[in-house]
């Protein structure tokens, strides 16, 4: 193995690669390090909504290669992430973010006691949070779409509070997880290739996912093969898209 390359390296390196080389097996120890690096990146209120599920058999990869249309990265690769989001999960994740703010501050830490920081973050998870998750047929959610509509005439608000906001939030937080996998795995000089055309719900049926999980992305991995890197890499020239105001 290679040392490992630095941040600017491992981005110029990193490429979707469509063919694996068959005989150059990856490392499941390095594949799940990279996870842990995935698990450290940026989210939303540091909720986490997310899942890996990291597939290593072969057999496993054969079943879930016809349900990505049987792609080359599918079919070829030595091992599989699916990536999931799991909004449902959303009150665990809020108690697990309270369990740890009294862990540093103190368990119940009498409100005289507490600093304006440690208020406001206990606020923030026990109203904000479910204020902003919570909703029950879309009923409260489409209420409080007409709060914050009426509120944002005055002062600026937060504004995305349907159902469907939140469920973007959490594919939003989910992605940058799986952008820390891939650049962490390019910097071992291990290759990688994000597909999003999959039947999701066969997947979700075959790993056994729960109902309030929903599959962000499959991301495959191992080493390239020449062929696998379709071309020079294009973009949009920057003085598109870099807009400084």
């Amino acid at each position: 193995m290679e040392n490992p390359k630095t941040v600017f390296e491992a981005i110029q390196y990193r490429r979707s690669v469509r063919i694996y080389d068959a005989n150059k097996p990856i490392q499941t120890a390095i594949v799940k390090k990279c996870l842990e690096h995935a698990a450290l990146a940026p989210n939303s209120s540091n909720m986490q909504l997310w899942e890996f599920y990291h597939i290593t058999s072969k057999d496993s990869i054969a079943k879930i290669a016809p349900f990505c249309f049987n792609q080359n990265a599918a079919k070829t690769a030595q091992q599989l992430v699916i990536f999931v989001t799991r909004k449902d999960l959303w009150k665990e994740r809020a108690k697990a973010n309270l369990k740890f703010i009294e862990k540093n501050f103190g368990e119940n830490n009498a409100k005289a006691n507490q600093t304006k920081r440690e208020k406001t973050v206990r606020n923030y998870y026990g109203k904000i949070i479910p204020f902003a998750y919570g909703d029950f047929l879309g009923i409260f959610g489409f209420l409080k779409f007409m709060m914050v509509t009426i509120i944002g005439f005055f002062k600026p608000i937060y504004r995305q509070v349907l159902k469907s906001d939140m469920r973007i939030v959490a594919h939003k937080t989910c992605a940058l997880a799986a952008e820390n996998f891939m650049i962490s795995m390019a910097a071992e000089g291990y290759d990688t290739c994000p597909m999003e055309g999959l039947d999701t719900l066969r997947v979700k049926n075959l790993v056994g996912l729960p109902f309030g999980a929903e599959i962000n992305m499959i991301v495959s991995c191992g080493i390239r093969d020449p062929k696998g890197v379709y071309g020079e890499r294009f973009r949009i020239p920057f003085q598109e898209i870099y807009k400084e105001v």
